[in-house]
């Protein structure tokens, strides 16, 4: 399958696939005489392992440690595990933190909702808040 055909089935851009052959994602294809990209059924399977690795957080880089792990021979789940494991503590903190920030600006709406007087300041709601 040329380089065009398969982009277009995988919904992606044929520049996105050179990047990810010079990124070591995809396996240099095979070429035809006339020198034109040959892909298989093997590259359209890594190319969909990606999307999901994409869709679950991984960036390409971990991606790409995935496939290396898998193309030297060894199972790559365990180190999945645990970026897994650091991606839901990172989640779980940034849950937190946007909890946080909800709270504050709840509490500055409900101040504005009281009324404000023109100080002459820029905007007493958000200069009284504190630090």
């Amino acid at each position: 399958m040329r380089i065009g055909k398969l982009a277009e089935t995988m919904g992606l851009k044929p520049s996105t696939l050179r990047y990810y052959e010079r990124e070591g994602l995809l396996a240099a294809p095979r070429r035809t005489a006339a020198g034109y990209r040959d892909y298989g059924p093997e590259d359209q399977a890594v190319l969909r392992f990606v999307r999901q690795a994409q869709e679950v957080g991984l960036t390409l880089e971990e991606i790409g440690t995935v496939l290396q792990l898998r193309r030297g021979g060894a199972c790559p789940c365990g180190y999945v595990a645990k970026l897994l494991e650091q991606k839901t503590a990172a989640v779980e903190r940034k849950i937190r933190e946007l909890e946080d920030f909800l709270r504050e600006l709840s509490a500055l709406r409900e101040r504005a909702a009281r009324g404000i007087q023109d100080t002459g300041r820029y905007c007493e709601i958000i200069e009284e808040r504190g630090p």
